[in-house]
């Protein structure tokens, strides 16, 4: 515990302030980006079992959403690896 208040307390710094808030910041993106898939999976998991004769239209727009959120938290994750 002793080490890692050290570790925070050294990070106060303002270099070490946006290091800090970088890695944080891509922490919540994936965090976020696995989240939204995972929802997404299991409303697409849902409607195909309530009607599957829809399964290819929700596939399509499964894998569009999907997509989108990987495309926005892979964004984030470059824009905080621009603050390191």
């Amino acid at each position: 515990m002793l080490s890692l208040l050290s570790i925070l307390l050294q990070a106060t710094t303002g270099a070490g302030l946006a290091k800090l808030g970088a890695g944080l910041g891509a922490g919540l993106a994936v965090i976020g980006a696995g989240l939204g898939i995972g929802k997404i999976g299991e409303a697409a998991m849902d409607g195909i079992a309530r009607q599957p004769e829809a399964t290819g239209d929700i596939r399509m727009n499964m894998i569009i959403a999907a997509a989108l959120v990987e495309g926005v938290a892979l964004f984030a994750v470059v824009i905080c690896g621009f603050l390191l």
